[in-house]
């Protein structure tokens, strides 16, 4: 049962629509503005290449790791509670990010706004229900959340390289603050409160268990392909799997878990969450990639670099806006297919890009792949949600979000080790990245060629990777998906022959 307050859906349910957006912007787009912001941030702190990782990646791993428990607390406590409690923090965050001194209070700030972005996500969409009482508007609603959820991770790039071009790399989060002052300030005019009367307590262990050995395990990864095999980083990941058991072991004892497991027997369930997480994976670690090729190794400017991923963010936007009048012709099996076959082609054009160029390579890359990534981001919350009984629906609806969150960050995790990796065993050996290479005072032209050409061979191996895994993931899905039967022709009745 949920308590709210009756809200019409006129101008004013319109109205608290686009005040709603700006915190979901913020939330996706801070998931990627910091790719182009690298080898600024680079310059200025000196991060290691384990830390320049983390800086990337504990965001949308804070996110994920409490996604499911923030939408649980919402319920119970508020939702537009949390929302303005989550926006807040959301800003002080970012307010202490754009004028962090070092690298590590660097990766603080942005666990803490990866923390406040976990609450905004769940409490938005509940707070949309409330907007939208009937069930056409409403769906339209959500569908616009989604558009502008994956506008926010397209142009994140863009909107950083604008405001790399003309200030320092502190603008990428002090850029937060007017949404957040504006949202603040219009949220108690156009919104409601509402939470559900009868909830589950939420399963703090289960919160402690999951992000820590999450943590654990991540940390164990990046340092082994950044500094190569040891008993440290070996412990630790272990560690981290350790603990990831025992909360699988604690979610299926408990009669209330904070991720229901029996979702994923459903076959269609299980290949939707799979499909939220590795097209993000994938796309997070192209465009980290990416933005390195495109500014280290071809010497292109922070703007010029933004400015080429605007076709590829103008398509996946657009296909997103189009995907729901495509599925409802295609069904939801070959749009699946399709999004994974059009990502593995997408980044299978990056194979072509050598140090001495490929611009039309990387622009024709993002186009490709802006299709397939903008159909997960359309049909991949729709496709679990309608796998499930209507009394799970919100449970599967919370894991495919969380599935996108720990996409965005394994991909920066494991594709961007796997390009560390490969940097590390073919570059010149001076240096464990191609940013910290280049700052070496008296590097020769041998060993600057040598280091771009040892980064291009790990975004081949990145590419290569995701691309596989995508196809492979299509020649799943065609197999364990049914496919849709077709509609019996009524013919008229008429003499018989």
């Amino acid at each position: 049962m949920t308590r709210h307050a009756h809200t019409p859906s006129g101008p004013r349910a319109r109205l608290g629509l686009v005040v709603v957006l700006g915190p979901v912007l913020l939330v996706s787009m801070d998931g990627s503005i910091l790719f182009l912001a690298m080898p600024s941030i680079t310059a200025a702190l000196s991060p290691t290449a384990g830390q320049a990782l983390w800086v990337l990646d504990v965001y949308g791993l804070a996110v994920g790791s409490l996604l499911v428990a923030f939408g649980g607390i919402g319920d119970r406590y508020g939702r537009l509670r949390l929302l303005m409690a989550g926006a807040a923090v959301f800003g002080i965050g970012s307010a202490g990010a754009a004028f962090a001194p070092s690298p590590e209070l660097l990766i603080a700030f942005r666990a803490l706004m990866g923390a406040a972005g976990a609450t905004l996500l769940p409490s938005a969409l509940a707070v949309l229900g409330e907007l939208f009482p009937d069930p056409g508007r409403r769906a339209r609603a959500i569908g616009i959340f989604a558009a502008a959820f994956a506008a926010g991770f397209a142009v994140g790039p863009v909107v950083g390289g604008v405001l790399l071009g003309r200030f320092w790399w502190g603008s990428v989060f002090l850029v937060n603050l007017p949404v957040v002052a504006l949202f603040l300030l219009l949220a108690p005019l156009l919104l409601r409160e509402a939470r559900t009367t009868r909830t589950a307590p939420v399963d703090i262990v289960g919160v402690v268990t999951s992000a820590g050995g999450l943590l654990l395990a991540l940390y164990g990864v990046k340092h082994l392909a950044a500094d190569g095999p040891s008993a440290p980083p070996v412990a630790t990941g272990l560690l981290g799997l350790t603990v990831l058991a025992a909360f699988v072991r604690r979610q299926r004892r408990l009669e209330h878990p904070l991720v229901d497991l029996s979702l994923f027997r459903d076959r269609t369930f299980s290949l939707a969450v799979v499909t939220g997480l590795l097209p993000l994976a994938a796309w997070s670690a192209a465009a980290y990639v990416s933005a390195g090729y495109l500014q280290s190794v071809l010497g292109l400017g922070v703007l010029h670099a933004a400015l080429l991923a605007l076709p590829g963010a103008a398509v996946l936007t657009a296909t997103c806006v189009a995907t729901p009048a495509v599925v409802d012709r295609v069904g939801k099996r070959t749009a699946l297919v399709a999004c994974h076959l059009t990502v593995a082609g997408g980044l299978l054009l990056l194979l072509p890009v050598t140090a001495a160029g490929g611009v039309g390579w990387y622009v024709a890359s993002t186009v490709v792949t802006g299709v397939g990534f903008g159909i997960s981001f359309s049909v991949v919350a729709d496709t679990a949600v309608g796998a499930v009984p209507a009394e799970r629906a919100g449970a599967a609806g919370a894991i495919a979000e969380t599935g996108n969150e720990i996409g965005n960050a394994l991909g920066i995790a494991l594709l961007g080790s796997l390009a560390a990796l490969v940097f590390r065993l073919q570059g010149p050996g001076l240096a464990p990245t191609l940013d910290e290479t280049l700052h070496l005072p008296g590097l020769t032209p041998a060993a600057l060629a040598d280091a771009r050409t040892a980064f291009v061979t790990g975004l081949h191996a990145v590419a290569l990777t995701a691309g596989l895994l995508h196809a492979a993931l299509a020649a799943t899905t065609l197999r364990l998906l049914p496919s849709p039967r077709p509609t019996p022709l009524t013919v008229a009745p008429g003499p018989r022959p």
